[in-house]
C-alpha cells in the first residue's frame, strides 16, 4: 500500500499538484465567467427600434445634405463666449450682470 507519510513529505505532491489544479481549474472557471459576460452583453446590446432608426442610415428620415443646408442658413460667426457663474457666485445676480453688460454693448 502507499505510504501516506512519504506522500506528505514530497514537495511536488504537496505544493505542485494543488498549484497545477488551481491553474487548470482557474482557466476553465474563467472561460465560463467570460462566456457569461459576452452572453449578457449580447442581450443588452439590442437597440430600441426608435434609436436603431436614428443609427441606421437607410432608415433615417433626414439626410445629411438636408442637415448641411440647415446649418448653412445659420450664422455661426456671430456668437459670443459668455462665462457661466462660478459655484460660489449667485447665478441670478451673475445673469443680471451679464444682461446689463450686453445691453451696454448693444
Amino acid at each position: 500500500m502507499i505510504n501516506f507519510k512519504l506522500l506528505q513529505k514530497n514537495k511536488t505532491i504537496r505544493y505542485g499538484v494543488p498549484m497545477l489544479l488551481l491553474v487548470v481549474g482557474g482557466s476553465f472557471g474563467l472561460r465560463e465567467f467570460t462566456q457569461l459576460r459576452y452572453d449578457s452583453q449580447k442581450f443588452r446590446g439590442k437597440l430600441d427600434p426608435s434609436l436603431e432608426a436614428k443609427v441606421n442610415v437607410e432608415k433615417q428620415p433626414v439626410m445629411l445634405e438636408e442637415q448641411y443646408e440647415r446649418l448653412k442658413e445659420k450664422n455661426l460667426d456671430g456668437w459670443r463666449n459668455i462665462r457661466g457663474p462660478r459655484p460660489w457666485e449667485d447665478s441670478r445676480d451673475y445673469q443680471e450682470q451679464q444682461r446689463t453688460q450686453q445691453n451696454k454693448q448693444d
